[in-house]
């Protein structure tokens, strides 16, 4: 399967200021798989050390971290390690936060050595350690975009359309690849989920995966524990996954404990990347952070297949509903739309709620392109009834467009200055997109 992070492994490997490469993400988003499968086969040697697997090996790294010393003796273990020939990765390094202590110093006397990390619940064992600022680079992973599901299934001329400016796509391949988005919607970017239903072509047999995906998330809570009551942890976690697209209140995310304590089982959640906050900013200026508002947030899931298969949405019902905007009150929608900005963009996620009292004035997302702030919203209707977005347009005058993500084609609306483009052009409306300022 083909991920659109392979671009930026191959430009590591080949840059002349590499440093040591941390692959982040949550757990089961194909971040061993990319190492394996892809980037290994550049190199005439790949060594693989799983920190898990191998706790005889964390000895090695509990002395002397002079990278010398570590290879000689790691070598008797694995194999000859040759600098410039051999890929070293260092799996669920998490387990041995002397490994990651190690990395700066094969970055200050190996550099020519190409050192690969990754593991899950990383931010966890960052809290440990003296962190090797400086020394290290990171490359975040996310669940397989629309795009690489399209490509997974063998639709590569499709997935080429998704890319493309969509006044050049004709109308009814626009609506096909709706179409083709509502299997998405269940299916979800999860590389396995993807994989077993490239396979069996079953929804059936991809919820089943989800499920256990879920339940391996859960399984790690117990690694939570000295940090937040698991059953606050569990009850956070299913409420949080029902509040997408909705402004997060802790003190309604669990009845039984304190806002406090539901603080940090989100924060946690977060953590582990399985949720991500979207936080109000003002579009005064740029960077958009700078404005965010740390009490007004939303959030959004890791994964559109298992934010639905945890809310228990209804297939059946959802097959019969003609508009992608109405399965599951518009919540799948946009978190769809989160999920492709987080995974295209890599950049955090803001929206804008007016400061006005007693104001429910609420614009989904803001993006960035070309130095330009943007506006989106996801909604099905027409011109005529998005009024914060013509509000927001109207307060921000130095703002030229607006963008409505919806279940409909392409079409411009000047006199309103608005843009209205499909569902899955989430994919193309940031900084390194073709939308045009």
């Amino acid at each position: 399967m083909k991920r659109i992070a392979e671009e930026k492994l191959l430009a590591w490997k080949n840059s002349n200021r590499r440093k040591p490469l941390i692959i982040r993400g949550a757990r089961q988003v194909g971040k061993t798989w990319l190492v394996e499968n892809f980037l290994a086969n550049k190199f005439e040697h790949f060594i693989k050390i799983d920190f898990e697997e191998r706790s005889d090996l964390h000895s090695y790294f509990s002395g002397n971290l002079d990278p010398k010393y570590i290879l000689e003796s790691l070598e008797i273990a694995v194999g000859k390690i040759i600098p410039g020939k051999t890929l070293l990765f260092l799996d669920e390094i998490q387990s041995c936060p002397r490994a990651i202590m190690a990395l700066r110093y094969f970055y200050e006397k190996m550099p020519e050595l190409h050192v690969i990390a990754a593991g899950s619940l990383l931010e966890f064992a960052f809290d440990k350690i003296s962190f090797p600022v400086g020394r290290i680079q990171y490359l975040n992973i996310y669940p397989m975009t629309f795009y690489e599901y399209l490509l997974a299934i063998g639709n590569e001329s499709m997935a080429k359309l998704v890319r493309k400016p969509q006044s050049e796509v004709a109308e009814l391949n626009q609506q096909a690849i709706l179409d083709e988005l509502r299997k998405y919607f269940f299916i979800g970017g999860m590389p396995e989920c993807v994989r077993v239903f490239c396979r069996s072509r079953s929804l059936l047999d991809t919820f089943a995966v989800q499920t256990e995906v879920l339940n391996s998330f859960r399984d790690d809570f117990a690694k939570y524990k000295p940090h937040v009551d698991t059953v606050c942890l569990d009850t956070v976690f299913s409420n949080v996954a029902t509040a997408v697209g909705e402004q997060i209140k802790y003190t309604r995310l669990d009845d039984g404990h304190t806002g406090a304590t539901n603080k940090k089982a989100f924060d946690l959640l977060c953590k582990a990347r399985i949720f991500y906050k979207i936080s109000a900013c003002s579009p005064s200026g740029l960077p958009l952070g700078a404005t965010a508002k740390r009490k007004k947030f939303k959030a959004c899931m890791l994964d559109i297949g298992l934010l639905q298969r945890l809310c228990g949405v209804g297939v059946d019902a959802s097959v019969m509903q003609q508009s992608l905007l109405s399965i599951y009150k518009g919540q799948l929608a946009e978190q769809f739309v989160a999920q492709e900005m987080r995974a295209w963009q890599d950049t955090d996620l803001f929206y804008w709620a007016r400061d006005a009292k007693s104001s429910s004035a609420e614009v989904d997302y803001l993006t960035v392109c070309n130095g330009n702030i943007y506006p989106i919203e996801v909604k099905s209707g027409a011109g005529g009834s998005l009024k914060s977005l013509h509000l927001f347009l109207q307060i921000y005058k130095d703002i030229n467009k607006g963008i409505v993500l919806y279940d409909g084609v392409y079409r411009e609306l000047p006199e309103q200055k608005l843009t209205f483009l499909p569902l899955y052009s989430a994919a193309t409306v940031g900084d390194s997109s073709k939308l045009q300022g």
